[in-house]
């Protein structure tokens, strides 16, 4: 994660990820969660943190900030409320022209306090928090939520999520691998070893993995 930081191989729109990063992880019936709007590489703290944490499932992200949004703690992910952590990799094209409608589709964003971050990915937390809360699963939940919000905006929705028993992710617009070896999944942007267990997620398709294993199907 270190490394996607400050040199990313598959970012197609920027060089960096150095405004910000978070972790959040689940810690018996506590959901707690680290998030700092500065390079991940400064944070000295962090990485000796990172060295005793134990979890069964854990959400990261670094963040290269879009164009118009801040750098600000409270844009950094995973995004977090009640038991599900949530990250959004891509943007919103021509938010600015759909973020009255998206606000909408959102609903009261104060039954969901960190969707009022001054960001475009926040409004699609809580377009999901809102599916899951109507009864949907977590990866229903992520593709309604990318199949409303691209029909009325173009744009890069790679959304992730956990509840803690399991992650849910979209690929859509950027580049989604998942590897699965050692009793373990992990769900990334990019590969972060050389490993050969590394599969490409092919592009509009919703990833899930849980102790079961993990499954791949087109997302249209």
């Amino acid at each position: 994660m270190q490394r996607q930081s400050y040199a990313p191989k598959y970012n197609l729109h920027n060089v960096l990820n150095a405004d910000g990063f978070g972790a959040g992880w689940y810690a018996g019936d506590r959901v707690v969660r680290y998030r700092r709007n500065i390079p991940m590489w400064q944070d000295v703290g962090f990485a000796e943190l990172t060295e005793i944490l134990q979890t069964s499932c854990v959400v990261a992200a670094v963040r290269s900030a879009t164009t118009g949004f801040p750098v600000d703690e409270a844009c950094a992910q995973p995004f977090r409320c009640e038991r599900w952590l949530f990250s959004h990799n891509g943007r919103v094209e021509g938010f600015g022209a759909v973020e009255a409608k998206l606000r909408e589709m959102a609903g009261d964003l104060s039954l969901v306090p960190e969707a009022r971050a001054p960001v475009d990915s926040a409004l699609l937390f809580a377009r999901s928090v809102r599916s899951w809360r109507g009864g949907r699963t977590l990866a229903e939940g992520l593709a309604e939520t990318v199949r409303t919000v691209s029909a009325i905006a173009p744009g890069r929705y790679n959304l992730l999520a956990s509840d803690g028993q399991g992650i849910a992710a979209t690929a859509w617009g950027d580049s989604l691998f998942f590897r699965s070896a050692d009793h373990a999944v992990v769900i990334a942007s990019e590969p972060y070893d050389s490993s050969p267990s590394w599969q490409q997620v092919p592009d509009r398709s919703l990833v899930t993995a849980d102790r079961h294993g993990v499954s791949v199907h087109p997302l249209r």
